[in-house]
């Protein structure tokens, strides 16, 4: 999405959202694709501990279940992970993913103001607009993360959206943590490098 998309969606979301620092939190967090330019799928990450939190099946040793076999960033193992646990039930493999842009989860479907999980997805996969809606409405919602995003505290950001455990996790899969990331994009948007 470029600078413009992106000012025209704040305006009609009536979001007093900085620009620069959504375009900075869209590229963060999925590479600012909504869609796989490989496949035109709808960027997906499957949470197989969710899934098996809310269908009350325990994972496997050794990864038994296809549906416990994803690989963070891989959209080809993402797919089959979710399309397995889709066929053992819908509802909680669609509420078990983040979606698009943002990477929201499913069961956020009522917070966004969808009636089921369903209509979250397929107004996701109509448009990286509707994604980028989707993740206002998120922010907007949550008066933290909302306050964060307007004080700049990148620390916040990444905390509320992305849970207590963001720099433990960076850590493990030996990445840059969140917040650092997401500073020095938002200074590249800025154009303060």
């Amino acid at each position: 999405m470029n600078k413009e998309q992106i000012k025209i969606l704040l305006n009609e979301c009536n979001a007093e959202l900085e620009v620069e620092l959504l375009q900075a939190f869209l590229e963060v967090e999925a590479g600012g694709k909504g869609f796989d330019p490989k496949t035109g799928k709808i960027m997906i990450q499957f949470e197989p501990h969710v899934f098996a939190r809310e269908t009350g099946l325990e994972r496997s040793e050794g990864n038994k279940h296809i549906w416990d076999e994803n690989k963070i960033d891989v959209q080809s193992k993402e797919w089959v992970a979710f399309n397995d646990a889709f066929s053992i039930d819908p509802n909680n493999a669609m509420e078990s993913t983040s979606i698009g842009i943002p990477q929201i989860m499913g069961f956020h479907w009522k917070r966004l103001g969808f009636t089921s999980v369903n209509a979250m997805w397929d107004s996701f996969k109509e448009s990286e607009g509707n994604q980028v809606r989707g993740l206002i409405k998120f922010i907007q919602t949550d008066t933290r993360l909302y306050t964060a995003f307007k004080m700049k505290d990148f620390y916040k950001m990444a905390y509320y959206y992305n849970g207590s455990k963001f720099k433990e996790l960076a850590i493990k899969e030996k990445r840059e943590p969140y917040d650092v990331s997401l500073q020095k994009t938002y200074i590249k948007y800025k154009g303060l490098m």
